[in-house]
């Protein structure tokens, strides 16, 4: 690590509003090659003209460039780079080169903070995929395997990594509880029941339910849409894994058939085009047009679940820590006493291995080897 300070450069050093952005590198594309130096040196390319053939291509890059990766996994990655660059200013370092031994620097760094600083290993992992993505858009890959950042990951994970804290399952009963905390006089609780039905019975990410339109390409950010037949809904959606289709079939009461309520929200909301959930606006009496924040749907959740008194055995912070987003889709894993391949096929599932870790309530003792070796 002591060549580091052959990094050092003065107080003055690049900041990270001074480092182009990821669409304005991709704007660059087919200009001439200035040479290996960044900014300040690099002409903001919306500051120069590109020739007109290439304007349209190069808002078409852009376009690209921002559907290559979710919103939240933007913001992520341009908030990690922007820690990373602000901590490299302070320790007089150059940020602008992807430097091993910096990055080393840096994640123990991370790791080894007062208790309140301190970074968990899911954290510090992510923050160098940022680091790595970002090196790779500005054409200077980061060698991760280089010794100075492998062999000190690899000390972090062994000395820190501590098992995942999964989100609570909403069980069948759990639900139910909570649909009965919200009005259904309201748009809002209209809504918000509708989005509790279709996430637990579809098994969809936070981002995936409000991401959904009524119909198919119907707005330039949905990825996906519904589609009503008579024995369910299929919803047909872009996740993380590529397209796939969810069949929601209808419930036995139309109390609880998420087809039903979200029959009923489209109805009264008077929603017959664009996006499938919305912001209720005007003291709850009128329907916007913007599309919901995944943030809503985790913030429902936990909500609900603590006015409807789930895992009442603990305290209300310990409780509000329990439920999330996840906590639908591990609800529907734990409650759906059918065939597993049928719960990894509607939760999007790669292997069973994953659904497996969704499902709170399996016997994990139904195969007992112990026994079936004659002990």
């Amino acid at each position: 690590m002591g060549k580091a300070r052959n990094l050092m450069v003065s107080t003055d050093a690049i900041d990270a509003d001074d480092l182009p952005d990821i669409v304005d590198v991709v704007m660059e594309m087919g200009r001439p090659d200035e040479g290996p130096s960044l900014p300040p040196s690099v002409p903001d390319p919306r500051q120069t003209s590109l020739p007109t053939h290439l304007e349209k291509l190069a808002d078409r890059a852009r376009d690209y460039v921002e559907a290559a990766s979710s919103a939240n996994t933007r913001r992520a990655y341009a908030a990690d780079w922007k820690h990373f660059c602000a901590w490299c200013r302070r320790q007089s370092f150059d940020p602008s080169r992807p430097d091993p031994q910096t990055v080393g620097l840096y994640i123990t760094a991370q790791a080894s903070g007062s208790e309140r600083d301190k970074k968990s290993v899911s954290t510090i992992e992510r923050r160098l995929s940022s680091l790595t993505w970002n090196y790779a858009q500005r054409g200077q890959p980061l060698d991760r395997k280089d010794r100075h950042i492998a062999t000190v990951l690899a000390g972090i994970r062994n000395k820190h990594a501590s098992p995942p804290r999964q989100k609570e399952a909403v069980l069948r009963d759990d639900l139910v509880a909570m649909l009965e905390t919200l009005d259904r006089g309201t748009l809002r609780g209209l809504r918000d029941r509708a989005m509790l039905l279709l996430g637990f019975a579809g098994g969809l990410r936070r981002s995936e339910i409000v991401a959904l339109d009524v119909g198919r390409d119907q707005t330039e950010d949905g990825r996906g849409w519904i589609e009503i037949l008579d024995k369910g809904m299929l919803v047909s959606l872009r996740g993380k894994t590529g397209w796939r289709e969810v069949e929601v079939g209808r419930g036995s009461s139309d109390a609880t058939c998420p087809v039903v309520a979200v029959q009923t929200w489209l109805k009264l909301a008077r929603i017959a085009h664009g996006p499938l959930f919305r912001r209720v606006t005007g003291q709850g009496k009128a329907v916007g047009a913007d599309r919901l924040n995944d943030q809503e749907v985790a913030r429902l959740v936990k909500r609900t679940a603590l006015a409807a008194g789930v895992r009442s055995d603990l305290s209300e912070g310990e409780r509000a820590k329990l439920f999330a987003g996840h906590s639908l889709r591990a609800g529907l894993a734990s409650s759906a006493e059918v065939d597993e391949r049928y719960v990894q096929k509607q939760l999007g599932h790669a292997s069973a291995e994953m659904t497996r870790r969704y499902q709170r309530r399996r016997d994990r003792f139904r195969v007992n080897l112990t026994k079936a070796s004659g002990l």
